[in-house]
């Protein structure tokens, strides 16, 4: 995994790709501007968020010890409008002996595609997402999810990608998704937000 981290953050040097933050170092950093964020965009369950229990929450990808779950880094070609995730996974995502959960694959699928929604399109939420597996992948072995930006129809994103082994000669899951953009009046700069929190190249 290191070899392909370092990969990408060569490409980086020339300012043609970006090494996002995850989204614990993003709330770490900037948690005044989630408050804001989830007051704007939904003041009825902000009045019902226990603000002690929520400063408790993690986030479910970074949830688990190191080593244990999901160990990920991605990496936005603007240009493109294209996030590339490289994903390692480990024992403590095992579904069929020796195998990655159907589950912990999908939810790498939607925050990968999650992710470029939101870089792409503001603040965003998943409405649909359609996966079909077409091979099971191996428990800790590392693989690229490769996200793309299809289509934007007025608040609908479209945002397609699929899962492949490192060499991309194996593909394990395609997927389609549809994100809708959560009230356009109001202005949250959520791309702005995650692209000055990237980690310098």
């Amino acid at each position: 995994m290191r070899l392909l981290f370092d990969q990408f953050m060569k490409k980086c040097e020339d300012g043609s790709w970006i090494h996002l933050p995850s989204y614990e170092d993003i709330a770490t950093q900037r948690s005044q501007d989630f408050s804001t964020f989830i007051h704007a965009y939904f003041p009825t369950a902000s009045e019902q968020i226990n603000k002690e229990k929520l400063s408790q929450g993690r986030i479910f990808t970074r949830s688990f010890e190191d080593g244990l779950g999901f160990e990920y880094v991605m990496f936005y070609n603007d240009a493109e409008k294209r996030i590339v995730c490289v994903f390692q996974g480990g024992p403590h995502l095992q579904g069929m002996p020796g195998f990655f959960h159907g589950g912990a694959i999908a939810t790498m699928i939607d925050a990968t595609v999650g992710m470029n929604a939101i870089v792409s399109g503001g603040i965003v939420m998943t409405a649909n997402l359609n996966i079909n597996f077409k091979r099971p992948i191996p428990l800790c072995s590392i693989v690229l999810i490769n996200s793309q930006l299809d289509k934007i129809e007025g608040r609908k994103l479209l945002v397609s990608c699929n899962v492949q082994s490192v060499d991309e000669k194996i593909l394990y899951t395609e997927a389609t998704s549809l994100f809708i953009k959560l009230n356009p009046e109001k202005e949250f700069h959520i791309k702005e937000l995650v692209l000055n929190s990237a980690p310098p190249a």
